[in-house]
């Protein structure tokens, strides 16, 4: 469905990430892959995606909490490839603390790498998408990017402002072949929820799964994770004709969180 496709997956060395750019390797989307980890793992993953879908696949090490690195690491994808088709914007960060609690070098973190990154890498990608007549363009928000919890300030504006931005850009680009959706996850086992996991066993001298299934039932109604997988079948369906018209949505994909 992809094939000649090439996709920018940010924040893809694990997690949702790396679910996503698994899937858009099946469908035949070339990549460039970009996030944190061990070189020796990444290059792992690189490589296995290229001899398993036999599709060209590079990696970036972009710092996204830079503007102009996000920008460049567009520009460097086009004159790569000669095109750039998807851009997910998935790289995140998290941090808790009350509001009042809150240190601002966290809170600035947080809005440079959920926020702004995205901003950076929709501006400089829309013109080259445009003159290709053909996009899309889909941001990972949250379930916080439509409520809210306690002690994640920064997290919840970031999440926030990126489905309004999305909003913005699926105005802006509507009619030139280019389309904006945010995908809206509710708990996905990765590792920063694996964290709140250890810390409410921790907190409330419960075993892991005691603590998985109280972070679950206290917000998520299927008392399932979202997989990875399943997030990358939601990116594929907004790749796809299907999802010519759907632009500047929120699509969540929660387990009946944000239906309570």
């Amino acid at each position: 469905m992809l094939k000649g496709k090439v996709a920018i997956v940010t924040g893809s060395t694990s997690g949702i990430g790396l679910g996503i750019a698994e899937e858009l390797a099946r469908l035949g989307a070339d990549l460039v892959l970009n996030g944190l980890g061990d070189a020796g793992e990444i290059e792992t993953i690189r490589s296995g995606i290229e001899r398993e879908r036999g599709v060209r696949a590079v990696y970036d090490a972009t710092d996204m909490s830079r503007g102009d690195a996000v920008r460049g690491l567009i520009t460097t994808t086009v004159e790569t490839f000669g095109r750039l088709d998807i851009l997910v914007n998935n790289a995140g960060i998290q941090f808790t603390a009350p509001v009042d609690e809150f240190p601002a070098a966290k809170w600035n973190a947080i809005l440079e790498i959920n926020l702004s990154a995205a901003f950076h890498g929709i501006a400089t990608a829309v013109p080259q998408m445009k003159k290709q007549r053909w996009g899309r363009i889909i941001n990972i928000a949250s379930t916080h990017g439509l409520v809210a919890s306690t002690h994640k300030a920064a997290y919840v504006a970031a999440k926030h402002g990126l489905v309004g931005l999305t909003k913005v850009v699926g105005l802006e680009t509507a009619g030139s072949g280019v389309t904006c959706n945010a995908i809206c996850p509710g708990w996905v086992r990765t590792p920063l929820v694996e964290k709140q996991i250890n810390d409410i066993a921790a907190q409330r001298s419960i075993s892991q799964k005691e603590a998985l299934r109280a972070l679950l039932a206290e917000k998520q109604p299927s008392l399932d994770f979202v997989l990875p997988a399943q997030l990358g079948g939601t990116v594929a369906f907004l790749c796809s004709s299907a999802a010519d018209q759907i632009t500047g949505t929120a699509i969540p994909v929660d387990g009946g969180w944000t239906a309570q």
